[in-house]
């Protein structure tokens, strides 16, 4: 759920005075990649009949509401200021530790988001569990992070005794987070957030809505169910994203084109983790692909567990990577209307999952017994051809 990009090895980027330094040699070849990539798609066949809107999904009030300017200082909560400085410090260690690429790209943003963005986003450090909630006598470990605690929930190492109850606590608290009455250290760090941007709680909620879908169901009947899935573990993460990150005060379309495409690259995102996961996901017994698109290319649950690559599963693969492209190529107009500082991290993302679907096919859409990933070189490569993307230059054709 949460962007998880790491090296093995400490990437030739620098730092200097706090600013990120791109080497001009990798800079040129970065700007020479961009003229000459492909254009993709502008649309896809029967889309408009398989996408919920957004109307249905509430992002039309959740933009209205975070487009609001933050009045919370005056109700904003009484912290001790070493108190909130040490959970925003935890929070970025963890992003620096297990989210390199991301965390790099948030290194070119003001102070102030980078905080916010440290406390929204996260991954687990499995060797030091940060919170421990205890229900009817159940022990449940979350970690790092809001997003990446919530997943941990179904996903983590204690999922197997996920309760309805726990995720209703785990709401409860949220709200408290959201009303300036934290748990912890990090839930604070979270709650200050809340109170420095305007952040609706209707996004988070629907993640918690995401992981309550995953402990009842493991398959989608069509591609609108699965839609459905992804805006709540993924899309979600998108509109909690544009209060932090921020619109160019330049940009000249509307504040909802710009939380469509967040929530499109959320969307792009999580199909792309469920292509790329599908043998894992398989030997826990879940298959998260349209049942009647599966249908349609003579598949079926049966075939995807006998791990076994065919040129029917191959033009049905062919199918879910054009549909997941087409979701990033929906995403760029929003990147690219983000405050200059924060578009990095985001174009980042958008060309580094793009890259795992480059992968697949490359393993030729064996994704059944193989697990496709983007080596260091490659991604250490797009880390200026996103730097590109993030500052255009007059003239300079991106598409």
């Amino acid at each position: 759920m949460c962007i998880t990009l790491s090296f093995a090895s400490k990437p030739a980027i620098g730092t200097c005075n706090g600013s990120l330094q791109v080497p001009k040699s990798m800079l040129a070849t970065a700007r020479a990649q961009v003229i000459a990539a492909p254009k993709i798609p502008v649309a896809f066949p029967g889309m408009t009949k398989q996408c919920i809107s957004d109307m249905d999904l509430g992002v039309h009030e959740v933009v209205r509401r975070q487009s609001w300017p933050t009045n919370g200082t005056s109700r904003r909560p009484r912290f001790d200021p070493m108190f909130i400085d040490d959970g925003y410090d935890k929070c970025r260690t963890i992003c620096a530790e297990y989210a390199k690429t991301f965390y790099l790209g948030t290194l070119l943003m003001t102070k102030e988001r980078q905080k916010a963005i440290w406390a929204i986003y996260g991954n687990h450090d499995p060797e030091f569990p940060i919170v421990s909630i205890t229900i009817s006598g159940l022990k449940y470990v979350a970690y790092a992070v809001w997003c990446r605690r919530t997943d941990e929930l179904v996903d983590g190492p204690n999922a197997d005794y996920m309760s309805s109850a726990v995720l209703e606590r785990w709401e409860e608290r949220l709200e408290d987070i959201f009303e300036g009455r934290p748990y912890d250290m990090l839930d604070a760090a979270l709650s200050d957030t809340v109170f420095s941007f305007p952040l609706d709680i209707k996004p988070f909620r629907d993640m918690i809505e995401g992981m309550r879908m995953d402990t009842r169901k493991s398959r989608y009947k069509s591609f609108q169910e699965l839609y459905l899935y992804c805006y709540y573990v993924a899309g979600t993460v998108g509109l909690m994203s544009v209060p932090v990150m921020g619109i160019a005060p330049e940009s000249s379309v509307s504040a909802h084109t710009i939380y469509n495409a967040a929530l499109y690259l959320g969307i792009g995102n999580q199909l792309t983790n469920i292509l790329r996961d599908v043998g894992e996901d398989a030997s826990r017994g879940r298959v998260y692909l349209p049942q009647d698109e599966l249908e349609q290319f003579g598949l079926s649950d049966k075939d995807v567990f006998s791990r076994k690559v065919t040129n029917a599963w191959r033009d049905f693969m062919k199918e879910q990577i054009v549909r997941a492209r087409f979701f990033f190529n929906l995403a760029e107009e929003g990147a690219s209307q983000l405050d200059k500082d924060s578009r990095w991290p985001v174009w980042s993302s958008l060309i580094l999952y793009r890259k795992i679907l480059d992968a697949i096919e490359e393993n030729d859409y064996d994704n059944l017994t193989k697990r496709a990933y983007v080596g260091r070189t490659k991604k250490l490569l797009s880390l200026p051809l996103a730097y590109s993307r993030a500052l255009p230059e007059p003239g300079l054709s991106l598409r």
